[in-house]
């Protein structure tokens, strides 16, 4: 049976392989993002090797299976689905909705969450700017970059804002930094570990080198 323990479990490796994922997940590092000791995440991917979604390496880490893969998109689509429902129809603010989304994302049901899509005309990203897998299990990956890495000159449009926690989104909407927006780089100082950036609105606004790399762009072409 597929708990919401197992949902959990496989979306956050899911989710922690997309860092590096020609890399066997450390078990180590899954147990830091589940936020439980070694041997309760060890004990778990164990039932997860046994049920085949995971692929278990003693000394060397985790990676899913095909199948894992399979249902870690499925919960995800549920989740970033019911956040953009959450925002678009409900009107709730997009710094609180993921921990909504993590409660009912276990609970609703194919057909309501095909008719929350459908009602949305089928988005392609949540509100974050994250990709909502298809209901067939497709994800697209397109590539971006933290503005962090931009060169001063350069222009782009934020793509994704890819800390969850609520007051780093606060912030990201009270500077205007929200998904589809478009700005140009203005300076980088590496020595105060900050960039400077100008909006369409003429807007100017310095960020920290950290807050930064939260902002991922996909630069302008052409």
């Amino acid at each position: 049976m597929i708990t919401s323990t197992v949902e959990n479990y496989v979306k956050q490796i899911y989710l922690q392989q997309q860092e590096n994922p020609a890399d066997l997940l450390p078990m180590g590092k899954l147990a830091t993002a589940m936020n439980v000791v070694p041997g309760t995440a060890t004990a778990m991917v164990k039932a997860l090797a046994d049920s085949g979604l995971v692929d278990y390496e003693p000394r060397g880490g985790i990676r899913l299976t095909h199948g894992g893969e399979q249902l870690a998109l499925h919960v995800l689509r549920r989740h970033r689905i019911l956040e953009s429902f959450l925002v678009e129809i409900l009107g709730l603010d997009w710094s609180e909705v993921h921990e909504e989304a993590e409660t009912l994302e276990h609970a609703v049901s194919d057909k309501v969450l095909e008719r929350m899509d459908h009602l949305m005309n089928r988005p392609q990203y949540d509100p974050h700017g994250d990709p909502i897998p298809t209901a067939k299990g497709q994800i697209s990956h397109i590539r971006l970059m933290p503005l962090s890495d931009m060169a001063p000159g350069t222009s782009a449009q934020v793509a994704r804002v890819a800390d969850q926690d609520a007051a780093f989104l606060r912030f990201a909407e009270k500077n205007g930094l929200l998904p589809g927006v478009k700005f140009s780089l203005i300076s980088s100082d590496s020595q105060a570990d900050a960039v400077t950036i100008r909006l369409r609105n003429k807007q100017t606004i310095t960020l920290g080198g950290k807050a930064a790399e939260k902002i991922l762009v996909r630069k302008k072409t052409g």
